[in-house]
């Protein structure tokens, strides 16, 4: 008997290598696809495929999905993870980082709906699901980039979720919150880059400081891996699963408030954790 086909991309760490792991033990025949195979050692000792994948190359993206599909004949979840974080000012973040931003984030992620939806259609079965963040809902403060790409997620997701229907595939959204994973190493490194210095630093500073305040109450990649077990899994999944430390909370708070409430919050928020951690760095020194 044929098992079921999953394919996970940015499965070289954290959030992806556990969704892996995961779907390897609920019986899926898995791919675990990354740019850094050296990475991926542990899950081709649990009998997990792995391959070399950059979603931000047509040519690499077509290359992988063709062998998945020669090697199987078939493609039953695709989970979109590859991705990162790039944070800083607008004004100082280069023009070309935002669009390679949107490349890995966004057209990524849709040219490997692309590349699977034909045999998706054919089947007529199929789940699509997307990693998006609670900054598909609600802005982070130096986020432009990050925060519209994740927004741009959920939108897609929307109007695909209608435009598949008709073919039996369902396209599901998970929003992790807080996570402990490299994502906010990059994004820190990012913000710093850009915006250390000049007019906005201390706004950068401010931000930098939500994130390790933030860190200390991150939930372990599991908590997404069992989300996206439930959109894999379940036979009527929900269009959407939130989860990780301030999920449900956040997106409550998005739900209640008004934008300007909510940006009063949130303003709030970096303030207060901005003081935690300046005061917790002078009790140290």
């Amino acid at each position: 008997m044929e098992r079921n086909v999953a394919i996970v991309t940015g499965a070289s760490s954290g959030i992806g290598m556990q969704i892996a792991k995961n779907l390897k033990r609920n019986g899926f025949n898995v791919f675990g696809l990354a740019r850094r195979v050296d990475k991926m050692n542990a899950l081709d000792n649990l009998g997990i495929n792995t391959m070399y994948l950059d979603v931000a190359d047509e040519d690499s993206v077509d290359a992988a999905i063709k062998q998945i599909v020669a090697q199987t004949g078939r493609i039953d979840v695709l989970v979109n993870n590859a991705g990162y974080g790039s944070f800083g000012a607008v004004e100082e973040v280069p023009l070309e980082e935002g669009e390679y931003q949107f490349k890995v984030n966004v057209f990524g992620t849709m040219k490997m709906i692309q590349a699977v939806l034909p045999t998706m259609r054919e089947q007529h079965s199929g789940r699509i699901i997307n990693i998006s963040s609670v900054d598909g809902k609600i802005a982070q403060l130096m986020g432009s980039w990050y925060v519209g790409s994740k927004f741009a997620i959920e939108g897609i997701s929307d109007a695909l979720r209608l435009e598949l229907k008709p073919f039996g595939i369902d396209v599901i959204v998970v929003e992790p919150g807080v996570v402990a994973s490299e994502w906010s190493a990059v994004a820190m490194d990012k913000l710093v880059d850009s915006s250390a210095n000049g007019p906005y630093a201390g706004m950068a500073r401010q931000a930098q400081n939500f994130m390790t305040a933030t860190s200390q109450f991150a939930s372990q990649p599991r908590v997404v891996a069992r989300l996206v077990d439930m959109a894999a899994i379940s036979r009527r999944p929900k269009t959407r699963y939130a989860g990780g430390a301030g999920a449900k909370l956040g997106l409550c708070a998005r739900k209640v408030l008004s934008d300007r409430a909510m940006d009063a919050l949130m303003t709030a928020m970096y303030r207060y954790t901005s003081k935690m951690v300046n005061h917790e760095i002078a009790i140290n020194r």
